[in-house]
């Protein structure tokens, strides 16, 4: 293959590609790289097969751990058009993520938005990971490229995802924009775990104490003995609403919410999880007829390296 992308005369074929991409080690890098140019420049009335590389080539990237590779692979101006799938972006996003690479998250994303694949100018999983780098980044500036999409978002009606509308409320909160957060959320289902706590704690953090007892009080209205089915609260929202009560200086609301609290815990309803542990958790997919990919290795490239010196020692 090193012979065949240093002769010109020579060509790099579907089939070669597709050994090399399924064979590669982190040493091969630098070859399939090339390879890729190549193959992306060569005359296309050679090409007759429909094989589309974008995804594995990124999913290649993504077992390796090779995120400044697959960077440089995706905004290498030769290789126009090879990445051109929403789950190439999907796969270099969540790679990108995983290495905290949250500027060039932002610049991913906006490549995103100029294609417009599938005709979507704000595909779910691509929004999600880049509003979750928002998240982790937590400055104004995140919040203010976040809003910027949020709002350009909205305008033309596209409607969120939880996972989408729980990061941008949670960095919100985070940056001391209640008020952004609670808009966040208006169009989610109330009887999410993350969407109650992030209204609680807007509620209360805006001055709406009154308003935010309500919406703790209500789950104690719901008749749900199953262990796993409780609507709870985390001990994090617990705490700020108090500490937004105790500001009111209002006894009544004080009393008030020490009875709501009190009852919240005689009935367990009160746990040690965190609105940041559920948010950036990761979100697995489960289809009842998903199938085990082919081809494609199954173990991460660390762990299986890992259990092959380990075999080697023992022989």
């Amino acid at each position: 293959m090193r012979d065949f992308v240093s002769e010109p005369k020579h060509m790099i074929f579907t089939e070669d590609l597709k050994n090399m991409v399924h064979m590669a080690e982190p040493t091969d890098l630098d070859l399939i790289l090339n390879m890729i140019k190549k193959f992306n420049n060569q005359n296309v009335e050679f090409r007759f097969g429909s094989f589309i590389f974008g995804p594995v080539v990124m999913r290649m990237f993504h077992f390796l751990d090779a995120p400044n590779e697959a960077l440089k692979s995706f905004e290498d101006p030769e290789n126009s058009g090879f990445y051109d799938q929403l789950v190439s972006y999907h796969i270099l996003l969540d790679l990108l993520y995983s290495h905290e690479m949250f500027d060039d998250m932002y610049r991913v994303f906006e490549k995103v938005q100029e294609k417009q694949l599938n005709m979507t100018k704000f595909p779910k999983y691509p929004l999600i990971l880049v509003l979750a780098a928002c998240y982790k980044q937590n400055t104004p500036k995140s919040l203010e490229y976040a809003t910027k999409i949020w709002t350009e978002m909205t305008s033309v009606g596209t409607v969120p995802v939880r996972r989408a509308a729980t990061l941008f409320a949670a960095l919100a909160l985070n940056q001391g924009a209640p008020h952004i957060a609670l808009e966040s959320i208006s169009m989610q289902k109330p009887h999410y775990v993350t969407i109650r706590n992030i209204k609680a704690i807007a509620l209360a953090e805006m001055g709406r104490v009154d308003d935010a007892l309500p919406v703790l009080k209500a789950v104690m209205d719901i008749d749900l003995p199953e262990q796993n089915q409780k609507h709870t609260f985390f001990d994090e929202t617990i705490s700020k609403v108090r500490s937004c009560v105790e500001k009111t200086e209002n006894k009544d609301l004080q009393k008030e919410f020490e009875n709501i609290e009190k009852a919240l815990r005689d009935r367990d309803l009160i746990d040690n999880q965190t609105l940041d542990s559920l948010v950036t958790s990761e979100i697995n997919l489960t289809n009842r007829n998903t199938r085990k990919l082919q081809g494609m290795p199954q173990m991460p490239y660390g762990m299986r390296k890992n259990r092959q010196n380990t075999r080697e020692n023992m022989v």
